[in-house]
């Protein structure tokens, strides 16, 4: 098994109204993201909602997960195994065929243990109150 410590991870969860996603490496967060689901979205199944998440959150940062593996981690036990059931419905076989160029593995994490995803997938509709940018100054251009 390769050392995951050095490789992106990814927490996701879903709840009724919406998707919480964080991105993490070296077990240290460095983006999230939170989205409400529309209300066919709404309609899916537990299971679908996840793996929205998952393709959600590997779409949006896919120039980092390209080129290495990484893993995923849910609250949701079956979608451990989703490469080995069939599915069922076309959301199911569209969303799989779009996670087929990447590499990655997942993990079950228990709910309870899933706290910034999970308060991330049950945030109301809610606007950036604040945004920070953090920049590295250094003379490294200078000196050459």
């Amino acid at each position: 098994m390769p050392n995951f410590t050095q490789i992106f991870v990814i927490e996701v969860d879903a709840s009724g109204q919406g998707i919480g996603v964080v991105l993490m490496q070296q077990h240290h967060p460095i983006a999230f993201i939170s989205r409400m689901l529309n209300q066919q979205q709404q309609a899916l199944s537990t299971y679908e909602k996840e793996l929205l998440a998952v393709v959600f959150a590997v779409q949006k940062w896919r120039h980092y997960l390209l080129s290495r593996p990484f893993v995923i981690r849910t609250d949701h036990r079956s979608l451990k195994y989703m490469l080995e059931h069939i599915l069922t419905t076309t959301f199911q076989q569209k969303w799989l065929v779009k996670l087929m160029k990447f590499k990655f593995s997942i993990e079950y994490k228990q709910g309870k243990e899933n706290v910034a995803v999970d308060a991330l997938s049950r945030l109301k509709d809610t606007e950036c109150k604040a945004l920070r940018v953090q920049t590295i100054q250094t003379d490294v251009l200078d000196r050459i």
